[in-house]
């Protein structure tokens, strides 16, 4: 009996779709998953927030808050965020509470309201000072908040305090990409100052982190500041 021909061979293939619209569609899906998540997060908040679960609410809210940062156009990670900090501040769970305020400051940051994520950031931190149980990469990442604000508002020196505390808390930790951006924060901060030989030295201990994670895009990002700076 003769073999029936594959219909698949003859059939039309699709024309291959462009780098655009392959990156359109993954960012489609991203999109759905994460409106799924929050959908889930919706309905965990409702039940803790019914049974009157104070603790795990103030986290569920903030991790909801996270959730809507990654998805565009809205205003309602401030609202979850503020809402968080106002259940932790009243449960009394220093710890979560100063996790919830510096993200609240962040936000408060990305939308351009400095006068607002300043204090918070500064609450933020004198919570993680104030405890000993308070783990070294919390505190790194609430001062690196508060760096890229002093860096950007032109306060070199307290910048350049906060990022080599960051820096020294991110090595403590074993953190390669906070190790690497805060040498390279130093640096840049080096060469506004006019310090060449600093700058470079930073820079070069930025490349070093950078090369041990393994990380090519960082590294490439990092070649091309040192040569920046060597210029």
């Amino acid at each position: 009996m003769a073999k029936t021909p594959d219909s698949r061979l003859g059939k039309a293939q699709p024309p291959d779709a462009s780098e655009e619209e392959l990156r359109s569609l993954l960012r489609a899906r991203k999109a759905k998953r994460l409106r799924d998540a929050r959908c889930e997060m919706l309905d965990t908040v409702d039940r803790l927030r019914f049974e009157g679960r104070k603790a795990e609410l103030g986290e569920a809210l903030r991790e909801l808050g996270e959730l809507e940062r990654r998805l565009p156009d809205t205003d309602a990670p401030r609202r979850h965020y503020e809402e968080s900090v106002a259940v932790l501040r009243d449960a009394g769970d220093t710890l979560k509470l100063a996790h919830s305020i510096r993200h609240l400051g962040d936000v408060h940051y990305d939308a351009g309201r400095v006068d607002l994520a300043e204090p918070c950031y500064h609450e933020a931190l004198s919570i993680y000072r104030g405890n000993s149980d308070a783990r070294p990469l919390d505190l790194a990442n609430a001062i690196r908040s508060l760096a890229v604000l002093k860096a950007d508002a032109g306060e070199i020196e307290d910048a350049n305090r906060l990022w080599r505390e960051a820096y020294h808390l991110y090595v403590e930790v074993n953190v390669l990409t906070g190790v690497t951006e805060s040498a390279i924060r130093i640096a840049l901060l080096a060469r506004t100052q006019g310090d060449s030989e600093k700058a470079r030295e930073w820079a070069r201990r930025g490349s070093v982190a950078a090369d041990a994670s393994g990380d090519g895009e960082r590294v490439r990002q990092i070649r091309e500041i040192r040569a920046s700076i060597d210029g």
